[in-house]
């Protein structure tokens, strides 16, 4: 697992937009600005999301292959969609769940806003409640200066709680469109909807426990969850697949990732006693070399990562944590073959081949360099958001003397995460050492013109 904390900033995941949509235990909300926040990155983590999705995503009248994941580290129960076709996933939600049904659950919900088309309708609907606003503050400020403060204020109060209540009451029934598409989905994929069910009976537990139990059902941004489960019921349980059992072996890999999550996310003495050294299973095996691998116990973790391999040996996502291990404790001679064998293994997923890349330029032996170079161009391209793999791109171009191309490779990683200045100082560079015209000449064109739009328009808006 190598799952770095990534802010993300390109074109198709960093424009979080106003209107975001979730399944949020219900809070009374307005609309704000979503912030950027972390990703993780982990190859396991994402091949099981697309795994379990796909059929769910074809039901959507989607294709698998348009659908992205992202993993936001964040504890909360709770899952968006932001503009796009991707899917936000928060930890706290896979944490949560009790198995991996549960989950396709929610991202059938979600997967209802993106074929619906929600984020874009509800950005209009935005419109005619600020208007309502906005024409409240006019008579408010005019009732004010006609001496009548208590009566303008009173303007005032009313028209804001009269946009906040006609935007909210657009989001609970787009909530309640996302859910009836989500029961759709379930059915045509043969999935049972038990997950979803029983997950919206967890975010009812969570509703009572903060003392929504009497709020105002009105006020809120999505139904309440007795509601919802109410409306759910029956249809999903008139499916023919309500008593068919979830995939086992989606279940096995979810547990794995609910692992390993566990150990990396949680504070090491928390892991340690929700995986105690007398469980022996795979599972806590998982969790326990993230625990202590994260506490600094080196021997420790590369016992546990041992005994991961010692069960599964061609397991790449086993082997991925022992050269993980390693790399990080500098040992990467040692690291080469098990982060070699994981990149093999899991057909050259570029998140564990940038990582086995950085190994092999960490050794320091020039003799690795031209492998590095060719897992990791293999790995950009696979990947295009990506900036540790542009980094060790760059590190092993400019090791060899390529320093036009490994200005390119610092041009790709500076647009990438936003440093529109630095990326367009970079593809100059690279420019000037190219031969015209040739692809990378006019790949490094392309992002200085690009990055010079973005930075020119920054610099309006700081005006």
């Amino acid at each position: 697992m190598t799952p770095r904390p990534i802010r993300r900033a390109t074109a198709r995941r960093a424009p979080f937009r106003r209107f975001v949509i979730g399944i949020a235990v219900t809070v009374l909300v307005a609309a704000q600005p979503a912030q950027a926040q972390s990703i993780l990155r982990d190859a396991e983590t994402e091949a099981l999301l697309r795994d379990m999705s796909a059929p769910l995503v074809t039901a959507a009248g989607l294709r698998p292959t348009d659908v992205q994941f992202a993993l936001v580290n964040d504890d909360s129960i709770n899952a968006f969609v932001a503009g796009g076709q991707i899917v936000y996933i928060h930890t706290g939600l896979i944490q949560a769940a009790d198995n991996a049904n549960q989950v396709q659950g929610v991202i059938a919900h979600e997967l209802g806003h993106i074929a619906d088309g929600h984020i874009i309708s509800g950005e209009q609907a935005q419109k005619p409640a600020m208007g309502i606003y906005l024409l409240s503050m006019v008579l408010g400020l005019a009732a004010m200066a006609a001496g009548g403060g208590e009566a303008g204020a009173g303007i005032l109060a009313a028209g804001q709680q009269a946009a906040l209540g006609k935007y909210l009451s657009f989001t609970r029934v787009q909530e309640a469109t996302a859910d009836a598409s989500a029961v759709r989905y379930l059915n045509t994929a043969n999935i049972t909807g038990k997950g979803m069910l029983s997950f919206f009976k967890t975010l009812q537990q969570q509703e009572y426990r903060y003392g929504t139990k009497n709020i105002d059902p009105f006020m809120q941004s999505h139904p309440l969850s007795g509601t919802r489960i109410q409306t759910l019921t029956a249809d999903l349980q008139a499916s023919p697949a309500w008593n068919k059992p979830s995939d086992p072996a989606i279940e096995e890999r979810f547990r794995r990732v609910k692992a390993k999550l566990d150990g990396y996310l949680l504070p090491p003495p928390q892991a340690m006693q929700k995986y105690p050294e007398s469980d022996q299973s795979v599972y806590a095996h998982y969790a326990r070399a993230y625990a202590y691998h994260r506490a600094g116990y080196p021997d420790k973790a590369d016992a546990e990562a041992e005994a991961l391999v010692a069960h599964s040996p061609d397991d790449p996502y086993f082997q991925e944590i022992m050269g993980q291990i390693l790399l990080e404790a500098g040992k990467p001679k040692l690291a080469i073959a098990p982060l070699r064998q994981a990149t093999e293994g899991s057909r050259n997923d570029p998140l564990i081949a940038t990582t086995y890349g950085h190994a092999l330029i960490a050794t320091e032996d020039p003799k690795n360099y031209d492998e590095a170079k060719r897992v990791l161009r293999t790995a950009v391209g696979r990947d295009t958001e990506n900036p540790f793999a542009w980094f060790q791109l760059g590190t092993v171009y400019e090791l060899t003397g390529d320093e036009a191309r490994a200005a390119l490779a610092s041009a790709e990683r500076a647009s990438m995460v936003g440093d529109h200045r630095t990326a367009v100082d970079r593809a100059r560079a690279a420019m000037a050492g190219l031969t015209k015209n040739t692809p990378d000449w006019i790949r490094a064109q392309d992002i200085a013109m690009t990055s010079q739009t973005a930075a020119d328009k920054d610099r309006k808006k700081k005006r």
